[in-house]
C-alpha cells in the first residue's frame, strides 16, 4: 500500500500502479552504489547536499536542485562524497508504460544525463509529493505520473545512438545471459550464442552496456530477487532462487546495487 516515508530511508510501490516504483533517502552518506542499470527509465532528484554521479562516459558532480536521468539498461552509479551530506529522490518507471503515455511505437532514449532546469525539478518533485501521499487516491497518482511524463519531451532532447555493426550479436549475448541469469554461466558459452570470440565479447560488450558479461549477470540476478522480494517470498528462498550461494552473498550484492538490504526493500 502506498505509505507516507516515515524514516530516512524509504521505498514506495503500490499495486494498483505497478508501472511506477519510488525511493526516497534523506540523509545518503552511507549510501553507496557499485555499478548497475535498470530495465526502466530512471529519474530521480537531488533534495540535499552533493554527491557523484556517473552514468557510461559522464561523470558530474550533482548538488541539490539537479534533475538525474537513466535511460533503460545504462550503467550508471551515484555515491556521496566524502563526509557531505547527501538525500536523493529516485522513480522507475516501466518502459511498456512510459511509451504509451507518450505516445510513441517505441522509447528513444534521452540526451541529457543530468538537468538543472528548476521547473523540471520543481514538477519532478511535486510528482514524488503525490506518490508518497497516503491521502492521494489512485487516480491523482496515475494522473500525476501521466501528466509529467507527457510534459518531459517538451523540455528534453532525445538522441538515437548510433549502433554497432556487431550490435544484433550483442544483443542475443544479452539476452541469453537475461533469460538464464540464475544459473552459472561460462563466457565461451555466451560466446559461442552470440557468434563472437571471448575476448571481443568482453570488450564489446562492455562498450555497449557499460559492464562485463558477469557484472550484466550479476545485475539480471539481483533485478530478478527485486521482482521475487516484492511477491513475498522469504529472502533465503530468493537468495538461492536467484543463483547466489548463499543469504549473506545475496545480501551483499544486493546492497551493492540497490543501497538497501533485502529486508529494506521488502518492508515497502
Amino acid at each position: 500500500m502506498a505509505h507516507r516515508p516515515v524514516d530516512a530511508h524509504s521505498f514506495w510501490r503500490d499495486p494498483a500502479l505497478p508501472f511506477l516504483e519510488a525511493r526516497q533517502v534523506e540523509d545518503g552518506r552511507d549510501v553507496c552504489y557499485g555499478l548497475h542499470s535498470h530495465r526502466t527509465f530512471s529519474i530521480g532528484s537531488v533534495t540535499n547536499g552533493r554527491s557523484s554521479y556517473r552514468n557510461g562516459r559522464h561523470r558530474h558532480d550533482v548538488a541539490a536542485g539537479t534533475v538525474v536521468l537513466m535511460n533503460p539498461e545504462e550503467a550508471h552509479a551515484c555515491n556521496p562524497l566524502r563526509n557531505v551530506p547527501w538525500g536523493y529522490r529516485m522513480l522507475y518507471v516501466d518502459m511498456a508504460w512510459l511509451t504509451e503515455m507518450q505516445r510513441a511505437a517505441d522509447f528513444t532514449p534521452y540526451a541529457a544525463v543530468a538537468s538543472s532546469d528548476p521547473d523540471l525539478y520543481r514538477r519532478l518533485n511535486r510528482l514524488f509529493d503525490v506518490l508518497f501521499d497516503a491521502e492521494s487516491e489512485v487516480l491523482v497518482k496515475e494522473c500525476a505520473g501521466a501528466a509529467f511524463f507527457g510534459d518531459l519531451d517538451k523540455r528534453l532532447e532525445r538522441i538515437e545512438p548510433p549502433l554497432p555493426l556487431a550490435a544484433p550479436r550483442l544483443d542475443r549475448a544479452a539476452e541469453f545471459i537475461t533469460e538464464h541469469c540464475t544459473r552459472r554461466l561460462r563466457l565461451t558459452e555466451i560466446a559461442d550464442v552470440s557468434g563472437l570470440s571471448p575476448s571481443y565479447l568482453v570488450r564489446a560488450f562492455r562498450a555497449r552496456h557499460g559492464m562485463t558479461p558477469h557484472a550484466y549477470q550479476l545485475n539480471r540476478r539481483i533485478q530478478f530477487g527485486q521482482s521475487e522480494l516484492r511477491r513475498g517470498r522469504p529472502i533465503v528462498d530468493v537468495a538461492l532462487s536467484a543463483g547466489f550461494a548463499d543469504q549473506a552473498h545475496f545480501q551483499r550484492v544486493f546492497k551493492q546495487h540497490v543501497a538497501a538490504t533485502p529486508r529494506q526493500y521488502a518492508r515497502a
